[in-house]
């Protein structure tokens, strides 16, 4: 059985995603667009379930499918879209889990909100700091139910996602 936990930023976080883009861009070469760093553990200083999140963008997802053998041998779980049209998921770990990848063709709306809202955390450090502080108190609330932890969090992030939106547009 999986444990929820928030712990404290990692310094060590940046490295490790750093250190799992090495071995997808030798696992998946030229299927790759390009490879960020997503999620709170990409956040410098917000507290976040130990997990890094990978976001992939792809050209082709039908290329993408054809490697999970790779990605299996990669020590990965395929799990395909797994709720989510259009996105092809990956987790690394079992019960402790250690990476996630979130894979979509490039120019996928969900690339956009992903990465605006990444941004707008590091940006805002006043709502990173409100977002650790209700993620823990999700955690606390959840009794170790993943899905419970998700609709806790669920408005806070659909209100600073449309913020995030609306600033990514302002920027570009």
């Amino acid at each position: 059985m999986r444990i929820l936990t928030v712990v404290d930023y990692d310094d060590m976080w940046p490295t490790l995603f750093e250190n799992e883009r090495s071995l997808l861009q030798i696992t998946l070469g030229h299927v790759i667009s390009q490879i960020h760093h997503i999620g709170s553990t990409s956040v410098p200083g917000l507290s976040a379930k130990p997990v890094i999140d990978i976001l992939i963008e792809v050209t082709n997802l039908d290329e993408l499918d054809s490697m999970n053998q790779a990605m299996e041998r990669a020590g990965y779980t395929v799990r395909g879209e797994n709720g989510v049209s259009n996105r092809r998921y990956f987790t690394k770990g079992e019960n402790q889990r250690s990476h996630h990848i979130h894979a979509f063709t490039t120019g996928d709306a969900q690339i956009i909100k992903h990465l605006a809202f990444r941004d707008y955390l590091i940006r805002n450090n006043d709502i990173a700091t409100q977002y650790a502080l209700m993620k823990k108190n999700a955690m606390l609330l959840c009794e170790n139910d993943p899905h419970q932890y998700s609709i806790y969090k669920a408005d806070f992030i659909q209100k600073h996602l449309r913020m995030a939106l609306i600033g990514a547009e302002h920027l570009n």
